[in-house]
């Protein structure tokens, strides 16, 4: 059988680092742990993908990013939420919902 855990499903990568910087500014892999972590290992997130998904939410002006030390005196650019990006996440939190809530009601029927 091949192993349950999988990457972040398509499309919810955004969502993800979206909520996960509204708990407060961190850099790429603690938001990576983090995700891992919350799921309880069922998300793993590519760094490719966390790379370029940062670098577009950025642009989108959804992001903050400016350059710090990490607790272990490395220097990484730390992510936060902006308003807009506040916005956003409420956006795709209920567009998530309404998806999620369809998918069970098809699971739930009857045949």
């Amino acid at each position: 059988m091949p192993d349950p855990t999988t990457d972040v499903i398509q499309g919810t990568l955004d969502m993800l680092i979206l909520k996960t910087l509204s708990l407060g500014p961190l850099h790429g892999f603690g938001i990576a742990r983090r995700v891992e972590q919350v799921s309880r290992g069922v998300f793993k997130v590519n760094p490719g993908s966390l790379l370029t998904a940062l670098q577009r939410l950025e642009r989108a002006g959804w992001l903050d990013a400016e350059w710090r030390s990490t607790e272990n005196s490395r220097r990484a650019k730390f992510y936060s939420l902006t308003r807009a990006g506040r916005r956003q996440l409420e956006i795709e939190t209920a567009e998530w919902s309404r998806r999620a809530g369809a998918i069970g009601r098809l699971l739930r029927q009857e045949g």
